[in-house]
């Protein structure tokens, strides 16, 4: 039989694959990705929220209604 060597740049795209999927999934499902935050201040210099208070101000500009679209 022949085997095939597994491809190390195939194995290397499938772990950063994998580790952009909660990111992925957070933005279409409307999370706040806070991890994603912390990256974006600490490139801006800017002192960043808690998470809790990211959060809270993630669904007050986004609004408290409910909507299917």
């Amino acid at each position: 039989m022949l085997r095939r060597a597994i491809n190390p740049t195939g194995v290397a795209r499938v772990r950063q694959m994998c580790r952009a999927l909660p990111h992925v999934l957070k933005q279409i499902f409307g999370a706040p990705d806070y991890a994603a935050y912390l990256a974006h201040c600490r490139q801006a210099g800017h002192p960043p929220l808690t998470e809790k208070q990211f959060v809270e101000e993630f669904f007050a500009a986004k609004g408290k209604c409910m909507r299917c679209c």
